[in-house]
């Protein structure tokens, strides 16, 4: 890539995503630096080898034509259905989880498949949107329904591998890129219906004990708060408040020092920067992460063709609902159920998969003057032919 093609690159880019992506990459190191002094396990270094082949992946994706991923989406939904297959055939639990999503690479590196589940869908998804609305079938019934098997598909399969916090995300980006395309809002009240009907099944039969507890510990029904389920949440709301205004100071942190704050490196990274950084380090964070939800929403607005602006709304649904059911978790609004912090929490597929989906974001905008272009030669091909006649 010459230095004119470059410069023309980051142009059409959007520079202000790219530097708020790379702020909150820096701003997890810091963290994780501090916070692995805690234990003997290096988590730093499998995080920096996991951003550094995120960020070329994301260039990459970004110099590419998102067009091309939604031509072939088969090969998409074959990588899913795969990395769905592997899960069941071998997966693993890891410590501090509880479910077998995850998968054994040489070298004794963990990857959890489901997270480059989200780009697959995403991406189908996408194209599936697209495809109903240039159909004139995205408001029947059953073009709906067809959407709903398809976002069901890799929520039960997911669901079959114990990870009903990533569930949860598949269903934020279903409502939110559905609603975008165009359905109507009676088939949203009707499912609504439906899961307030379903939820003493739900409850019943498809959680079990441990999720019904820790819903249950955010009452403190049966007293188990600070010795059980709710134990998480409430040594992390002891570690923020410990920090104060601006906090003890990276790698001063004395809690941090011992974990007291179990899974303190990954899904309560936020307690780390609560009593080291203080209320401003948090506020820092959280503009960090708001900057990059709000960036989102305005590349979506921006895109010329339905398809970017699909994909620009699920990876904005993506970031955006595990950033709420984050802090929500942490902060003791809502239960524990192991969503990360995006681009935060220690945890190599996490911080990759999320960079990926940056990198399909930056591909829209490098390719939103190509898409005016398109529009513009299909409106004189359209003149045209009207003059014919």
């Amino acid at each position: 890539m010459g230095k004119s093609s470059l410069t023309d690159f980051f142009r059409r880019t959007d520079i202000l995503l790219w530097l708020l992506t790379i702020s909150a990459v820096i701003y997890s190191f810091l963290l994780i630096s501090s916070m692995q002094r805690a234990g003997d396990y290096n988590f730093l270094r499998p995080q920096i080898a996991a951003v550094l082949l995120g960020t070329a992946a994301a260039l990459l994706i970004a110099n590419a034509d998102y067009r091309f991923f939604l031509k072939k989406w088969y090969i998409s939904a074959l990588i899913g259905i795969l990395l769905s297959v592997l899960v069941f055939l071998f997966g693993i639990n890891i410590s501090g989880t509880d479910d077998t999503a995850w998968l054994q690479l040489p070298g004794g590196f963990t990857v959890q498949p489901s997270e480059f589940m989200k780009i697959c869908f995403i991406i189908t998804f996408s194209k599936h949107l697209t495809y109903l609305n240039e159909k004139k079938m995205i408001h029947s019934f059953f073009g709906v329904l067809t959407l709903l098997v398809h976002a069901l598909i890799p929520m039960i399969l997911i669901h079959f591998q114990g990870d009903d916090g990533t569930v949860l995300i598949f269903v934020f980006i279903f409502l939110i890129m559905t609603y975008i395309a165009g359905v109507q809002l009676r088939y949203f009240v009707m499912l609504g219906i439906a899961l307030l009907v379903g939820i003493p099944i739900i409850w019943n039969f498809v959680l079990n004990d441990e999720h019904r507890n820790r819903f249950l510990a955010l009452f403190d029904i049966d007293g188990n708060a600070m010795t059980n389920y709710g134990w998480q949440q409430f040594q992390g709301k002891i570690s923020m408040a410990s920090g104060g205004l601006s906090g003890t100071g990276l790698y001063n942190g004395s809690r941090v020092e011992y974990g007291i704050v179990p899974e303190q490196e990954n899904d309560f990274i936020f307690t780390v920067a609560g009593e080291e950084l203080g209320f401003i380090g948090c506020i820092i964070l959280m503009a960090i992460l708001f900057g990059i939800i709000v960036r989102l929403i305005i590349d979506a607005k921006k895109a010329n063709n339905s398809d970017g602006r699909y994909i620009c709304t699920g990876v904005f649904a993506t970031i955006a609902a595990q950033t709420i059911i984050n802090l929500g978790m942490v902060l003791g609004f809502l239960p524990v159920i192991g969503i990360t912090l995006p681009l935060f929490s220690a945890g190599g597929t996490s911080a990759l998969s999320t960079l990926i989906c940056i990198g399909l974001v930056q591909s829209v905008c490098n390719h939103n003057d190509d898409d005016m272009d398109t529009a513009r030669i299909n409106r004189k091909s359209r003149n045209r032919s009207r003059m014919r006649i």
